[in-house]
């Protein structure tokens, strides 16, 4: 059986969604669905653990911690943040320049990164001059940078989900479901 252009081109999103969906190959190389349930079974349990821990943690930091603090190894430690900022931003570059899906998360790390440096600039800067500095260069350079590595990568994302027949266009971000059919149940693209 074979279908043409025009046949094709007259299918509604949906029938093309299950065409795209049923030429899937099934992957003998990748984890089997058993393996993948338990994987995302243990990580998520794990997440919650770590957001079960945090909250007393912070509880316990916002209580006792001193107000005021000198800090060893202060220069290591900003230097070695902006390394590490570099080492992402430069691998986000390689990656969007040579079109690489690795660009999802590095990009992602990059505007996390960025929102930190923010964060940590304005909190640690003496009144006056250097905590105007530190808001304005939040406010003009990291922040926004920080909105178009994330954004930029997510939009990016649900455009290969709708092109490949995963969701329907115009679909929230946190709707887009993993695009293996081994971890839903039925086999079939879940419903937005």
């Amino acid at each position: 059986m074979s279908l043409s252009d025009e046949e094709i081109a007259g299918m509604s999103p949906a029938e093309r969604r299950e065409l795209i969906r049923r030429l899937l190959p099934e992957s003998p190389l990748g984890p089997q669905r058993r393996m993948l349930q338990r994987l995302r079974k243990w990580r998520l349990l794990l997440l919650v653990l770590c957001v079960a821990v945090l909250v007393p943690w912070t509880v316990y930091l916002a209580v006792t911690l001193p107000s005021r603090y000198v800090a060893r190894h202060w220069v290591a430690t900003w230097v070695g943040f902006d390394i590490l900022l570099m080492v992402m931003l430069t691998a986000t570059a390689i990656a969007g320049w040579r079109r690489r899906q690795l660009v999802f998360p590095t990009a992602f790390a990059s505007g996390v990164l960025l929102i930190c440096d923010a964060w940590f600039d304005v909190m640690t800067s003496q009144p006056g001059n250097d905590l105007l500095q530190a808001v304005l260069s939040a406010l003009l350079i990291e922040l926004p940078l920080a909105i178009a590595f994330i954004a930029g990568p997510l939009r990016l994302m649900r455009i290969v989900a709708t092109r490949h027949g995963l969701v329907e266009p115009g679909t929230r971000m946190w709707r887009v479901p993993i695009p293996l059919p081994e971890l839903w149940s039925d086999r079939t693209v879940p419903k937005q």
